[in-house]
């Protein structure tokens, strides 16, 4: 098994983070690989032209590899999910009387973008609710999301893990679904890419949203995005320079060129060349790929098994692990419980998860050890 990472961080030894999904330490690769690209611009004739385009290409290697991607040219480089979000939304089609399947309380970013899609189209929304009850919710809920899927439905939107319990969505059995009657998937991968396998020739996703700064380990403003063939004639946010087909001669910048850079890197931000946030993305996937998100898995299987024991003996229900994942995962407590008040208590304990629906939502990783894990559950406990 993976051993404990802690020593690649310099988290404080008398805190205990729990909350990746919020946002993840940096490490000191990551750290260190963003102080040297700060300093490049100190010198800027030492940044070439080819810089533009081969860290990029770098970058979009290493994320198509930790997704199982054939083609690195599918990947674009975006400053955030709700950007490859609205590229997925601005391309994709809809007509009047069709659906776009979400699930419930997904993330803001994976709804608004279908809901202005929807306003404008007259298309409807349709949101698929967990059960009620706490046993078999997560298989429940995936059948809701199987039968939910029609032969009007345009398009359907959810992530791989649900970013408030962990609840864990059969992205092959629903790509097969929106396959058999014509509808786009679009993943967002934000929360569980890095910690857990996805592979895109598995799942088949039309468009594969992922932020940097959560399980990817990387930066702040900075993202991936894969998108499939239905996007090879498609429209960009931003008409960039560099997304234009021979961009990489500066001098023939003048003559202007409708044709685009081939693959999705029309899609690319303005900018994407960022000498900072670029090789810090691109030491965290470095990062990522050594350590291999089955192992992430394991390492926090293993590690959280004793407390869900513990809490559930409290009277807390979490979901059973063939349908959570295992680098995050909701907690709820028993009827008439103030989580708010339990929040507090953990603060003062230096114990830092997340509050998110109604779920205290516990999101370990590969620098977590036994001490950590203890100190949540003895602080529940009191």
């Amino acid at each position: 098994m993976l051993p404990c990472q802690k020593s690649r961080f310099a988290l404080p030894d008398d805190e205990h983070y729990l909350n990746c999904a919020y946002m993840s330490p940096m490490s000191l690769a990551v750290e260190a690989a963003g102080v040297t690209g700060v300093g490049r611009k100190r010198v800027p004739s030492r940044i070439t032209p080819s810089d533009f385009f081969t860290e990029a290409d770098r970058a979009r290697g290493l994320f198509a590899r930790l997704v199982n991607a054939p083609d690195p040219s599918r990947i674009a480089i975006v400053p955030a999910a709700s950007y490859g979000l609205a590229v997925a939304a601005r391309n994709l089609p809809a007509a009047a009387g069709q659906n776009v399947v979400v699930t419930h309380e997904q993330f803001p970013a994976n709804v608004h973008a279908w809901s202005r899609l929807a306003a404008g189209r007259s298309v409807d929304v349709r949101v698929v609710r967990p059960p009620d009850a706490a046993e078999g919710r997560g298989r429940e809920w995936n059948v809701r999301v199987l039968d939910a899927i029609d032969r009007r439905t345009a398009i359907v939107a959810l992530g791989h893990v649900h970013w408030t319990d962990g609840t864990k969505f059969d992205l092959e059995a629903i790509g097969r679904r929106a396959r058999e009657v014509g509808a786009a998937l679009v993943v967002d991968g934000t929360q569980s890419v890095g910690a857990m396998p996805f592979d895109v020739q598995a799942i088949q996703p039309d468009a594969l949203v992922c932020a940097t700064y959560k399980w990817l380990m990387g930066p702040y403003s900075m993202g991936f995005a894969y998108f499939g063939p239905r996007f090879d004639d498609g429209e960009p946010i931003e008409e960039t320079w560099i997304g234009r087909a021979g961009s990489e001669n500066f001098k023939e910048l003048v003559n202007y060129r409708d044709d685009y850079q081939p693959g999705a890197i029309r899609y690319d931000v303005g900018e994407r060349a960022n000498f900072a946030l670029l090789p810090m993305a691109m030491a965290a996937l470095d990062q990522v790929l050594e350590w291999q998100p089955a192992r992430i898995q394991e390492y926090t299987a293993a590690l959280t098994a004793p407390l869900v024991d513990r809490v559930r003996a409290l009277g807390y229900t979490v979901e059973d692990p063939a349908y959570r994942g295992a680098h995050l995962f909701g907690m709820r407590a028993p009827a008439g419980t103030d989580i708010t008040a339990i929040d507090a208590r953990l603060r003062s304990r230096k114990v830092f998860v997340s509050l998110r629906g109604s779920a205290i939502r516990v999101a370990p990783h590969v620098y977590n050890d036994a001490r950590d894990i203890d100190a949540l559950a003895d602080a529940l406990a009191s």
